[in-house]
């Protein structure tokens, strides 16, 4: 990791610059495969998945046989520990319920908001060396309480046309029925425009990498809403002496191991802690599953020194993070002066790896710096809020001459007339 010390203000941008493309060098793949499968519908799925996925698919739905021995090929140990995650998940989103909100502005108006549910949702669970079934139990418990009515799960299969089995048993345990054998591009493609055999949705959700998440922007083109730009993960941790440097580098390592193009950084007014997170990471790397994988993640990554904690606090608002550690000898000043990040995760034994399983909140979020403006995933994700008004005759009594005066104003004399002929109706 490259050790920064008391970087000057003008250069945080370069240095908290994500390791990304630029959607310009993706965005002529996407828009190629887009316009295939707009044309082709399953064929032109079943070419690229052939292409991307190594596999020749006959039927891209999977079986009920299929999802049936996924659930035996678990073990009872793992399928307990999906339940256990499963059942937190829904507590926490199940509190995220509100109640109808009614007022009466003034006599004779009375307004109220309403939630009702999308009606169709796509999730997008990415495959291959790291099948995150976790993802599934994120996006379809909160989906299932909303009360969505269609759920369509699409995720990669192997080369042996078979998807992960513990993503097929998460999928049946929360109810979903359709799943589908196509992963990349070219899922949310289908799920944009329906094909043959993948349904049209309203919205798609789910993480990927960054083809994923240009695709995903894409569709908001064709009008299919989208959870967020949500692309490779990232982690932001500020440290002082009081933590635990060896916690700190796992919670580092957890992040980076998820792809070459994640980002971790710690954020430190201790110089003696960059150095001994540093040497923590080169020492737990080494046994590690996907150690090159995280070894090239570390490369994009940096220790900062910075002198005091209000420089700290501006620099982390200034970056953004997707997921955000605090472990210092004064939490709550950080806890109350965050304002831009995905998930806060505060104490030394509180690591990120917690919000991305099992502690009930939820690990899909934005990256890149859209926390700034975006939250992430919770139960109003799938949620719409439908106004609702009912005017009394003596409402619009009460709000007519404003309506009209208003309309008159602004020119739209059929709107000012809307109201007359009702004011006229009531002249006894």
């Amino acid at each position: 990791m490259k050790k920064i010390i008391n970087p000057p203000k003008k250069d945080w941008e370069t240095i908290l610059k994500r390791p990304t493309q630029t959607i310009e060098a993706v965005e002529n793949t996407v828009t190629s495969i887009f316009d295939d499968v707009k044309r082709n519908g399953d064929d032109g799925i079943k070419r690229y998945t052939a292409i991307f996925d190594g596999v020749s698919l006959d039927e891209l739905c999977v079986s009920a046989k299929e999802i049936s021995a996924a659930e035996n090929a678990l073990s009872d140990e793992l399928k307990e520990a999906i339940q256990q995650a499963k059942t937190a998940i829904e507590k926490f989103h199940l509190a995220q319920k509100t109640d109808k909100v009614f007022v009466e502005t003034v006599e004779g108006v009375e307004c109220w908001q309403e939630k009702r549910p999308i009606q169709k949702i796509g999730l997008y669970i990415p495959g291959g060396t790291a099948p995150l079934f976790s993802s599934v139990l994120m996006l379809a418990v909160p989906a299932q309480i909303a009360g969505c009515k269609e759920l369509v799960l699409c995720s990669p299969p192997n080369k042996k046309g078979e998807i992960n089995a513990a993503i097929l048993y998460t999928a049946q345990l929360c109810g979903i029925t359709k799943i589908l054998k196509v992963g990349g591009i070219q899922a949310i493609a289908g799920l944009t425009f329906g094909t043959e055999t993948i349904p049209k949705v309203y919205k798609i959700f789910g993480p990927g990498n960054q083809y994923v998440t240009v695709a995903k922007q894409l569709s908001t083109k064709y009008g299919v809403a989208i959870d967020m730009p949500a692309g490779p993960s990232e982690l932001l941790v500020v440290a002082d002496d009081t933590a635990n440097a060896s916690f700190v580098a796992s919670d580092l390592l957890s992040q980076a191991e998820h792809g070459t193009d994640s980002q971790v950084i710690l954020v430190s007014t201790s110089i003696e802690m960059l150095n001994d997170v540093e040497k923590q990471i080169e020492s737990q790397l080494l046994p590690l599953s996907r150690k090159k994988i995280a070894a090239k993640a570390i490369e994009n990554s940096k220790l900062i020194f910075v002198e005091t904690k209000e420089i700290a606090m501006e620099m982390i608002n200034e970056y953004g993070p997707e997921h955000f550690i605090v472990c210092t000898n004064n939490n709550e000043y950080y806890i109350e002066n965050i304002e831009n990040a995905g998930s806060v995760f505060i104490g030394n034994y509180t690591p990120e790896s917690a919000g991305d399983y099992a502690s009930g909140t939820n690990h899909t979020l934005p990256t890149n710096g859209y926390s700034k403006a975006y939250s992430g995933v919770n139960l109003d994700s799938f949620l719409k809020s439908v106004t609702f008004q009912k005017i009394s005759e003596k409402g619009i009594q009460n709000i007519g001459k404003t309506i009209e005066i208003m309309a008159e104003a602004e020119g739209l004399t059929a709107h000012k007339n809307a109201v007359t002929l009702r004011l006229k109706s009531l002249i006894k």
